[in-house]
C-alpha cells in the first residue's frame, strides 16, 4: 500500500479513547484493535505472543471489574457491550511497544499518531497547570475528600476545648507553682495523685522499672491495695535511695515489703507494670522518674500492646537482687 493510501485515525477522535485509570493515561485493547484494524482476539493474541515485551504495569494491565464498570458508566458506547473478559489497558509505553509487535506501515503510522497524541496531552497539562480527571477519578477524589473531612471531625472531637485548656493552664498559675503537675493519658493531674491512681488499680502486683529511685518512689507505693506484691527493678544509680531510708519506710509501713532487683544496666526508659501474671496486665510508660514527679511537666501513658513486654519483664525478674547500702 502506498504512503498516500494509508488511513490514519484523526487525532481528535483518538482523544475520546484515552482514559485516566490508576492516575495514568491509557487506551483499551478493543479500541486499539479497531484502530489498528484487528479483531480484539487477534490483537490480544499478538500481544500475548510477545508478552515479555509488555511485562510490568507500566506497559499494560488488566482492568478490575470496578474500574471497567466506572468507565462504562461514564464513557459507555455500543462497542463496549458483550465482553466476556475484562479489557487490558495500554499505557503510553505500551503503545510504543506495539510498534515492535504489530507489523506494517499502517501499524507504524497509527502508533506514531498515538504517541504524538499522548505527548501533546501531557504538554497541555504541563503548560496549563491543570489536572485532567475523568468523571470516575473525580468521584474517587470526592470520596477521599469526604473521608478526610470525617477524619478531621474525629480529630476535632478528641482535641482539648478552649474551656478545658483554660482549666489546664490554671495549673501553671503562680498561685499553684509549687503544685507538682503530671499528664496521665492526656489529663492533667497533681503528680502524687496520678501515681496513687495507678497503684490503687493494681489487684495482684506492681512492678516499677526505674534506674533512678528515691524516697518518693516508696511513698507512692503506700497507696497500693493491701496484699499487692511490690517489686522495684533498678540499679539505684547515683545511690539516691539509702538502706536507712528503706528501713525507716518499713518501720512506718511494716506491711509494705518491697522486693528489689537489679536492672543490670539493661533498661533506659521507665515503666510501671500492674498485674503482670494476669490477662489484665497493664503497662505504663513514664516520661520521668517518680522521684522527680512534678519537678517538670511530664507524661505517663498507658501502652496497649502488653504482650510485647511480657518476655522482657520475665527476663528482668530473673536478675540478681539489688542490695541497698
Amino acid at each position: 500500500m502506498a504512503d498516500s493510501e494509508i488511513m490514519v485515525v484523526d487525532e481528535r477522535l483518538l482523544k475520546d479513547k484515552i482514559y485516566i485509570v490508576r492516575g495514568t493515561q491509557v487506551m483499551l485493547d478493543f479500541e486499539l484493535a479497531e484502530i489498528y484494524g484487528y479483531e480484539t482476539r487477534y490483537f490480544n493474541r499478538q500481544v500475548q505472543n510477545n508478552r515479555e515485551r509488555f511485562r510490568g504495569d507500566d506497559f499494560m494491565f488488566q482492568l478490575t471489574e470496578e474500574e471497567f464498570e466506572n468507565l462504562k458508566c461514564n464513557f459507555f458506547t455500543s462497542s463496549w457491550g458483550g465482553r466476556r473478559k475484562l479489557p487490558y489497558a495500554f499505557t503510553e509505553q505500551g503503545i510504543y511497544m506495539l510498534m515492535t509487535v504489530l507489523k506494517g506501515e499502517l501499524a507504524i503510522e497509527q502508533s506514531r499518531t498515538l504517541i504524538r497524541l499522548f505527548k501533546g496531552m501531557k504538554d497541555y497539562i504541563i503548560e496549563n497547570k491543570q489536572l485532567m480527571l475523568s468523571q470516575a477519578d473525580y468521584y474517587t477524589l470526592a470520596e477521599r475528600v469526604e473521608n478526610n473531612s470525617k477524619n478531621i471531625e474525629s480529630i476535632k472531637g478528641k482535641m482539648i476545648t478552649r474551656a478545658e485548656l483554660s482549666d489546664f493552664m490554671k495549673l501553671f498559675d503562680r498561685s499553684t507553682q509549687n503544685e507538682e503537675i503530671l499528664i496521665l493519658d492526656g489529663q492533667p493531674f497533681k503528680a502524687d495523685g496520678a501515681y496513687q491512681k495507678i497503684y490503687r488499680s493494681a489487684k495482684k502486683s506492681i512492678i516499677i522499672i526505674d534506674d533512678y529511685i528515691g524516697t518518693k518512689t516508696l511513698q507512692h507505693l503506700v497507696h497500693a491495695r493491701p496484699g499487692v506484691q511490690l517489686t522495684i527493678i533498678s540499679d539505684n544509680k547515683l545511690k539516691l535511695l539509702k538502706l536507712s531510708e528503706y528501713n525507716d519506710f518499713l518501720t512506718e509501713y511494716p506491711t509494705r515489703t518491697i522486693d528489689f532487683i537489679k536492672t543490670q544496666d539493661r533498661t533506659h526508659d521507665r515503666y510501671i507494670i500492674l498485674d503482670n501474671e494476669t490477662e489484665d496486665m497493664k503497662v505504663y510508660h513514664c516520661g520521668a522518674s517518680s522521684k522527680d514527679a512534678g519537678k517538670r511537666i511530664t507524661t505517663i501513658a498507658r501502652l496497649m500492646d502488653t504482650d510485647a513486654y511480657r518476655e522482657a519483664i520475665c527476663t528482668l525478674l530473673t536478675n540478681p537482687p539489688l542490695v541497698l547500702k
